[in-house]
């Protein structure tokens, strides 16, 4: 569950996000496509707030779309592009609550640059989150979030963050091969979604779809049997 005060209600506004695809570690215990939902599962919203837009081109579904980010030494479970113009504020993308109703606290563990040439200018900040089900201590799952402009210097690793801390914004970048964009409407945020143990999975939008606040873009938690996998 994502909670909207009513001022972030007011602030949901005409705005767009781009996601990442991530992969989690291989477990020999899972088996089969489709997932079985453990008690702490937790949803996954778009790290945008307000409107934005689910892969708008269609050219990198998150079946197929690149990830670059590992965590844990595996390689994300999944990726999607989420997009809005620049400007737009970016959140954590995690739930403030699990499945079983648990508040979930989320850490910052990674911020660095985006690209590998490690300049800014190429990319923006990527910033790593981790959820954990506080009920338990459990880590569920981790987020990478690419392509952030204007980071507050308080974000840093070990800050926790809430449903709306202002991560950054999102923003247009010089054009490079890690960073591919021509004008407004391609500026996006790189999603990479991980599960601590087993996979994760996303939401099978169409292309293009609009998103909101509170559209589930994926879910940590699962018991997915692969990378890429729809919930």
């Amino acid at each position: 569950m994502r909670l909207l005060t009513p001022a972030r209600v007011t602030l949901a506004a005409a705005l767009g996000t781009c996601a990442v695809l991530l992969s989690a570690p291989p477990s020999p215990a899972a088996s089969g496509a489709q997932p079985r939902l453990a008690a702490d599962t937790v949803t996954v919203y778009p790290p945008i707030q307000g409107a934005s837009t689910w892969d708008r081109f269609g050219e990198a579904p998150p079946s197929s779309h690149h990830r670059v980010f590992s965590n844990w030494g595996y390689l994300n479970d999944w990726a999607v592009d989420i997009y809005q113009n620049p400007g737009a504020t970016v959140v954590s993308p995690f739930g403030s609550k699990t499945a079983a109703g648990n508040p979930v606290s989320v850490h910052v563990v990674t911020v660095a640059p985006g690209c590998a040439t490690g300049d800014l200018a190429d990319g923006g900040w990527r910033i790593g989150l981790e959820a954990v089900d506080d009920a338990t201590g459990t880590v569920v799952g981790r987020a990478d979030v690419m392509h952030v402009d204007q980071k507050p210097e308080e974000i840093a690793v070990g800050a926790t963050v809430g449903p709306w801390t202002r991560l950054g914004q999102t923003g247009r970048f010089r054009y490079s091969s890690c960073y591919q964009v021509n004008g407004d409407t391609g500026a996006h945020i790189h999603l990479e979604v991980i599960n601590k143990t087993k996979y994760s999975c996303y939401i099978g939008h169409a292309a293009g779809t609009g998103l909101g606040d509170e559209t589930a873009v994926g879910r940590v938690g699962t018991e997915n049997s692969g990378p890429q996998q729809v919930c």
